[in-house]
This record gives C-alpha cells, sequence and structure tokens, in this order.
C-alpha cells in the first residue's frame, strides 16, 4: 500500500472565540493548496481513497483534493484529528478486507501527528527528523510482508514550494 501523508492547507490563526477545530483554510492557504493538487494531478497522482481528520481546515483540504480529481472518495475518521493514535489506525486499516497492496491512501491530518506516523512507520520511533511544512506531503509505501513499523519505505518527501 501506498500511504500519502497530506497536511492541511493555511489556516485562521488561532483567535479567542474560534474553536480549534472550526478554523478556515484562509483564501492564500485554499489557493495555494488549490495549485498543489492541481500539479499533483497533472503529475499522474491519484489516491482510491482521501481520508481526512474531522477539523475543518483538513476537511476543506481534503475536498481540494477530491474536487481537484485526486480521488473520487472522501472519508473522516477522528483517529486523525490532533492527538490521533496510529496503532488504533493502523489495527482498522491493515484488516485486508480495508485495502490491497494496490491501494494508494491520502490521509489529511495535522502536525506534528503526520510527520511522527511517518517516522514511526520508517524507523519505529519518533526522532524529531521530519517536518511537513502546510499543504505539503509524504509517500510512505507499506511493506507486503514482514513488519510495517520501522519496515516501510518513504519515497516522497515534498514541501508545497516544489510544487507551485
Amino acid at each position: 500500500m501506498e500511504l500519502y501523508l497530506f497536511r492541511h492547507g493555511i489556516a485562521q490563526e488561532r483567535e479567542v472565540g474560534i474553536k480549534d477545530e472550526d478554523r478556515h483554510l484562509t483564501k492564500e492557504g485554499r489557493q495555494k493548496t488549490e495549485k498543489v493538487a492541481q500539479r499533483l494531478f497533472k503529475l499522474g497522482l491519484k489516491f482510491d481513497l482521501v481520508v481526512t481528520s474531522p477539523l475543518v481546515r483538513a476537511r476543506q483540504t481534503a475536498e481540494i483534493l477530491v474536487t481537484t480529481g485526486l480521488s473520487a472518495q472522501l472519508e473522516e475518521s477522528t483517529h486523525l484529528a490532533p492527538g490521533g493514535n496510529l496503532s488504533s489506525w493502523l489495527v482498522y486499516w491493515l484488516e485486508p478486507k480495508n485495502y490491497s497492496q494496490n491501494t494508494q491512501l491520502a490521509l489529511v491530518g495535522h502536525e506534528p501527528d503526520l510527520s511522527s506516523w511517518a517516522e514511526i512507520l520508517l524507523w519505529g520511533d519518533v526522532k524529531g527528523c521530519l517536518v511537513l511544512k502546510k499543504a505539503g506531503m509524504i509517500g510512505i509505501k507499506l511493506p507486503e510482508i514482514g513488519s510495517i513499523v520501522g519496515g516501510s519505505q518513504m519515497f516522497w518527501l515534498t514541501p508545497p514550494k516544489y510544487l507551485l
């Protein structure tokens, strides 16, 4: 399975009176995310499914990926909310009925969780080495056999500036 970890675009600043989960993408965040998605589409990237955090800014980012043509399916998962649990998500998704080895899955979420998840899948531990920029993406190939945690391979790490 190819797993694409995609961070939400630029969102409203934290303000008194606005709940964190209700923060929207800014105009700049929406435009930048749309340009990144269009570039990924032109590169021929397609996802079988986009799974998003339930927070507004992540949901809006995921909707941009879908409307750009990168996927026809969108699903929400609380595992992708800030502080989500990788182990719980893996137990659900790695059951054979949920994916095939050829699945290309995009997860839209938040930092530092996405980078931490990537590091766990790659090295088995969080090292604090990876940083995923807003509207950036990490691609990870999960192994067909053997340990997924610490046994996966990174094939894509793209800050948005390289796609604009």
